[in-house]
């Protein structure tokens, strides 16, 4: 039973983690239309660029926003000067995700040339085990929690409660009638990138500090696991993912208290597969099915 719980508080963190991924990769598709399988590549440029600022600026916690600021201009970038030229083109779904595979592809040998393929670790300092409950945390999960938890606020008052929420949703749900209604959907597209990319910089750092090494095929390895999430929350559902990432991150933890941890991943694939079957639109299943992604 002890074992369970310190699982259970291990798929916190994970959900945690997966949430900043998920959310940020469902926020992009929902308002681009393109299902940008380079995102986990991003996140470990992510990571590796929290690593070489480590060695400039010795304080993760100054890192971490900092690294997640110049994922987002990144992503910014990759989106205005790369994938929206051929959406401008028509591109079909299909032909975006072979770009985003292709891209996915470059990144990732790009970070092995540059570098190379050891193995990195971020500067963090082993901190304190807290109580809370009957769960045991470092400080770092704590903190990594707390920043998921602060994050996903953010989210949910831009999307309810401001301006920019709104021009999401309508650009999400109509581009050409959000355009006709005045709503600069070019700049709309670009703060999706921007806070896409951002998550996903936030998202590549803990995932960095949660393992004991990372490579530069660590994100990619992970992009599954998001891609879990946000298929059972229903793509293009930003709360849906927040659901998923929950709900994929304890199943992944605890169900390595009976198996093999090292199959972790083929759980999730598993839950991938039975939503797939029994409802493929996922569990908030609006936005999957305007965007065509299911019936």
């Amino acid at each position: 039973m002890h074992l369970v719980l310190l699982s259970f508080g291990f798929g916190l963190v994970t959900a945690s983690l997966l949430a900043l991924a998920a959310v940020g990769f469902t926020l992009q598709f929902s308002v681009t239309n393109i299902l940008n399988l380079a995102y986990g590549d991003i996140m470990t440029g992510a990571a590796l660029t929290a690593y070489a600022l480590s060695h400039v600026i010795h304080d993760i916690w100054v890192v971490f926003p900092v690294t997640g600021l110049l994922t987002g201009l990144f992503s910014v970038a990759l989106g205005r000067f790369l994938y929206m030229p051929f959406l401008r083109r028509v591109t079909a779904l299909f032909g975006m995700i072979i770009l985003t595979i292709a891209v996915a592809l470059v990144i990732q040998n790009g970070l092995l040339a540059v570098a190379g393929a050891g193995f990195y670790s971020l500067p963090v300092s082993p901190g304190v085990s807290l109580h809370v409950g009957p769960l045991l945390f470092t400080g770092e999960q704590l903190a990594i929690m707390g920043i998921a938890v602060v994050a996903m606020l953010l989210i949910h008052g831009i999307l309810r409660y401001t301006r920019l929420g709104k021009a999401m949703r309508g650009t999400a749900a109509d581009p050409d009638l959000a355009r006709s209604c005045g709503i600069q959907t070019d700049l709309v597209i670009d703060l999706a990138w921007l806070i896409s990319g951002t998550l996903a910089g936030l998202a590549g750092v803990a995932l960095a500090m949660s393992v004991t090494s990372f490579t530069v095929t660590t994100g990619s390895g992970f992009l599954v696991v998001i891609i879990a999430a946000a298929v059972l929350g229903g793509v293009g559902h930003a709360y849906g993912a927040m659901l998923g990432a929950l709900v994929i991150g304890i199943a992944t933890e605890v169900s390595a208290a009976f198996i093999n941890p090292d199959y972790k991943q083929v759980v999730a694939f598993v839950i991938l597969i039975v939503v797939l079957l029994v409802r493929p639109t996922g569990i908030l299943a609006e936005i999957a099915t305007d965007k065509e992604v299911a019936a």
